[in-house]
């Protein structure tokens, strides 16, 4: 069969929509020009040696680096259509019901295993209010030990939501200098102090800043919400669903 040109380029456009079709286009194209000069050299013996490397390595480069995307950065492997499928947008979902999970079970009050049936039902009923569609949206995400909150952020990125993270007071401060930011999410206690969730808030606030601002520290208690709410942050919990739930709806 003929190649048909038009056909093939129509293909190509597709692939472009999205950055796994980005990469194997990128593949086509290197075999592609490993191909001609196959093919058209008239020396090919003075670099068969190191062509041979290259066909036997690049695969491999390749597979590892598609792993890595895959494992570490699932969220950015859609492009922005994918989002228009109802299909594509529930893999997302269930991508954020997956590590909200993992942020529960991990959760200051919840020593257990794992999750009732019941506490699985409310973390999807959670993400099915999310509207079907890609939030752009940022957070500033400052926390001294991002590592312990690596599940929940996981859960926002899947509904397409950028995290930006900060480790110290001065850092969000700078940050925010340089980048507008959706909302922010501080813990409590840092470094520099065991209120520094509050004295950051305090400097947003009196630099007349509005923006959203949520505590999500190892208390829960009715008094520390109140106290948090009273100082001027929309909210404050201990529990990664409610944290989902409440910045979610700040952005619908």
């Amino acid at each position: 069969m003929p190649l048909d040109i038009k056909d093939l380029s129509e293909s190509a456009k597709g692939y472009t929509k999205s950055p796994l079709g980005i990469i194997a286009l990128f593949i086509v194209l290197i075999y592609g020009f490993a191909t001609v000069v196959v093919t058209f050299s008239s020396n090919l013996h003075e670099y068969i040696e190191p062509m041979i490397y290259f066909l036997t390595i690049f695969p491999v480069v390749v597979f590892a680096g598609f792993l890595w995307l895959v494992c570490v950065h699932y969220e950015k492997i859609y492009g922005p259509s994918d989002f228009k499928n109802e299909d594509n947008f529930f893999r997302m979902k269930m991508f954020s019901v997956a590590s909200l999970a993992a942020a529960t079970i991990k959760s200051f009050d919840n020593p257990s295993n794992g999750l009732t049936s019941t506490e699985i039902n409310s973390l999807v009923d959670s993400v099915n209010k999310i509207p079907s569609k890609k939030n752009k949206n940022t957070i500033l995400w400052v926390d001294d030990r991002p590592e312990n909150n690596v599940y929940e952020r996981k859960a926002f990125e899947a509904m397409g939501i950028e995290i930006s993270l900060a480790l110290s007071t001065d850092e969000a401060l700078d940050r925010l200098d340089k980048f507008k930011y959706s909302a922010i999410i501080s813990d409590m206690g840092r470094k520099e102090g065991a209120d520094e969730g509050y004295v950051l808030l305090k400097e947003i606030r009196d630099q007349g800043k509005n923006i959203p601002y949520y505590i999500y520290a190892g208390s829960n208690a009715p008094e520390h919400k109140k106290m948090a709410i009273e100082k001027g942050a929309q909210g404050s919990t201990n529990k990664a669903q409610e944290l989902y739930e409440m910045v979610l709806r700040n952005f619908q």
